[in-house]
């Protein structure tokens, strides 16, 4: 071998050392949010340490919650748009977030009481996109400071030896946000591990009576959820409360909320709790006109778990079936923006028939276990042509899912 030949080799090897370096080096994100009962906003941090920082950070603001960004330097604001250019080796941003949210019946999505806080940290810290060089990724922590007597639930490992402060883990994500839903403050909660999950269920001081019920019916139908799941989250937050918080349920990344005067089974036999479930286990959203997917999956199994975990007869989950049926009628028609109510049902309703098809066409081997388990594998929003690809995969052109569709839009 040639010195040239030596020394090219060397320079080569010295430059796949330096791409490698490259490729794996990271940087540090403290989320850090001071939160007190005598005032109306969350005051955030978000600061960036490392010898290599992202050159560019777009925010996607909520003006009316989002307000009163600074930073040292690199920052512009237009609208609901930050732009923001940090600096080696540490730079922070700041602004103030404005908890409460009032819907226009009057009650809350997001509330701070003098005793108590909920919100969701998906809103906390709004939607960021980032330009970075290529293998550069962060890793994320959260840290709340808070009154002294205060506490946190939240769906998130913490950080050993540290009060109220959490790993954030965002898979796939270069630049790690937290997500799911936050109770803190004078709090009260029950715990345990089910089939393989760290659950917690967590409530307002005062307002517990029903936790332990709560987790009782997720340690019932959890691990016929995680059947048809496998993936879903090792850790799951169930955050209740009462008035004046919206009266309904709604799920965010391995967490819910659900409001506490909701019946854990309703008079129509369906569970919006495990709807939450479904859909905190798929991570799914819908793509233009596929909300009804989404939801359709959600009631359909809210029904369907409890019968199979034995909490109804088949002869009941007929009924529920016929109940659908009939309120799905005052649906105009499955596509619409938002599904809700009667589009819901007749969401529901198909699955059921598309769930009937796919066992008499593969002589039982196929089911709408295995759709959902490929559109949860997807994570992300979810369309009607990949519901036909699925379906297709499992059973050929025996499964006609746009004929399904047409005889229950029928004269709509």
């Amino acid at each position: 071998m040639s010195a040239m030949t030596k020394t090219l080799l060397a320079a080569l090897l010295w430059l796949s050392f330096v791409a490698t370096r490259a490729q794996a080096e990271d940087y540090d994100i403290l989320y850090q949010a001071k939160i007190a009962p005598d005032s109306e906003v969350a005051r955030v941090e978000i600061r960036l340490s490392g010898e290599r920082l992202p050159s560019r950070l777009t925010l996607t603001l909520d003006p009316e919650r989002h307000r009163s960004l600074r930073a040292a330097r690199g920052l512009t604001v237009e609208g609901n748009t930050a732009v923001w250019k940090p600096r080696e080796p540490e730079d922070s941003l700041h602004y103030e977030f404005v908890i409460d949210e009032q819907k226009a019946s009057g009650s809350y999505d997001s509330l701070l009481t003098d005793n108590w806080a909920i919100l969701r940290s998906d809103k906390l810290v709004p939607p960021i996109a980032v330009r970075a060089p290529k293998g550069l990724e962060g890793k994320a922590e959260l840290q709340f400071m808070l009154p002294e007597e205060w506490s946190v639930a939240a769906p998130y490992p913490t950080r050993e030896g540290i009060p109220s402060h959490y790993l954030i883990a965002d898979p796939g994500r270069i630049f790690p946000r937290p997500k799911g839903w936050l109770i803190l403050g004078d709090i009260t909660s029950r715990q345990d591990i089910i089939a393989g999950t760290d659950v917690r269920v967590a409530a307002p001081a005062g307002q517990g009576e029903r936790l332990q019920d709560t987790l009782a019916f997720i340690a019932w139908n959890l691990p016929e959820v995680k059947r048809v799941l496998p993936d879903f989250p090792e850790q799951l937050l169930i955050v209740t409360a009462g008035k004046p918080m919206w009266r309904g349920g709604l799920s965010g990344t391995r967490s819910l909320f659900m409001h506490a005067d909701r019946p854990m089974i309703s008079g129509n036999r369906t569970s919006s709790l495990i709807h939450e479930l479904i859909h905190v286990g798929t991570g799914i959203s819908g793509g233009k006109r596929a909300d009804w997917i989404v939801e359709g999956l959600a009631e359909y199994y809210a029904s369907a778990i409890l019968m199979r975990t034995g909490g109804m007869s088949d002869w009941r989950y007929a009924q529920v079936i016929e109940w659908k049926t009939a309120w799905a009628e005052e649906a105009d028609t499955l596509f619409a923006r938002r599904s809700s109510g009667p589009v819901t049902a007749r969401a529901a309703v198909f699955m059921h028939r598309l769930d009937q098809a796919l066992a008499r066409a593969t002589d039982g081997e196929a089911g709408i276990d295995d759709v959902t388990r490929a559109l949860a594998r997807e994570r992300g929003r979810v369309s009607l042509g990949q519901l036909k690809d699925i379906v297709a995969g499992l059973a050929g052109e025996a499964v006609d899912v746009d004929a399904l569709i047409k005889t229950l839009e029928g004269a709509h």
